[in-house]
């Protein structure tokens, strides 16, 4: 084994990351080092229905917002959609088609509540900020300018309504409004989730203080995936660095088909249309 010299007043090397890969060693340990560290990395498993909707959703409104002012209507929006569709997931076509019509319906509820002359100052914008130990980057759904102030919106496609300590507790969104601060000058504390299957919106206004909170928590996750992978590469047991952390929501893991320990709590694997929503008999 090499040693690495660290010479005296050289920067020390930031972990570069991003949120989610920040969140995932919190879910999991072993799904952290099957996602970013195998190589080759693990197969996984068939495509998830809810993420193809999910997809479908974000790159129509994306590309909403692209169209010129005029074209910004509820017809166009659910054109887009059928423009992003894909059958990947779905356990045949007639019940993607019903999930496609759904989602377009969804959407051009969506926008239709939307002003489509105030123009965001992002979509899908890269935005990125750094500490002693992170460099931290991501894509933010959409930024708007309310006021004074910036505010990280984040669309949301899943079955479960969202509160106010979603917003809240969302390590992601908190990294995004420092990140959006940081990229775009401007203040930006604000964080909200647009659950769009039900029209809700969740936001949080947040202070320094508990930016900070989330800033320092992001640090010591970030601290301890370094410290795992270093351990892992200096001939230490990827089984003990990387230990499952096992749950009933391990049915929803793309790596559960190589994962005893997950596989056991989950019973089996989830099907992949089984995370869509419920239809109407």
């Amino acid at each position: 084994m090499t040693t690495q010299t660290v010479l005296e007043g050289m920067p020390t090397r930031l972990f570069s990351c991003t949120p989610s890969r920040l969140t995932t060693w919190l879910d999991c340990p072993r799904l952290y080092r099957m996602t970013y560290l195998d190589r080759p990395a693990p197969p996984k498993g068939p495509p998830w229905a809810h993420n193809t909707v999910g997809s479908a959703v974000h790159l129509a409104l994306s590309r909403w917002w692209s169209e010129p002012v005029e074209r910004r209507t509820p017809a166009t929006a659910r054109a887009l959609v059928d423009r992003a569709w894909s059958t990947d997931g779905f356990t045949d076509e007639a019940q993607a088609d019903r999930h496609r019509e759904h989602a377009g319906d969804m959407v051009a509820r969506y926008v239709a509540a939307l002003d489509p002359h105030d123009e965001p100052v992002g979509v899908e914008r890269t935005v990125a900020t750094r500490t002693g130990a992170l460099a931290v980057s991501g894509r933010v759904d959409r930024v708007d300018r309310r006021g004074d102030e910036l505010v990280v919106v984040d669309y949301k496609t899943g079955r479960s309504v969202l509160t106010v300590d979603d917003a809240r507790g969302s390590l992601a969104l908190a990294l995004y409004a420092l990140a959006c601060e940081r990229t775009l000058r401007r203040t930006c504390t604000a964080v909200e989730l647009h659950h769009l299957p039900t029209g809700r919106v969740a936001r949080f206004d947040h202070t320094q203080e508990s930016l900070a909170r989330h800033l320092s928590r992001a640090e010591a996750i970030g601290a301890e995936a370094v410290a795992a992978a270093e351990a892992l590469r200096a001939g230490g047991d990827a089984d003990e660095l990387f230990p499952p952390r096992v749950s009933r929501v391990c049915g929803w893991c793309d790596f559960v088909r190589t994962c005893p320990a997950g596989l056991a709590a989950a019973g089996a694997p989830k099907k992949p249309w089984d995370g869509l929503p419920a239809e109407e008999p």
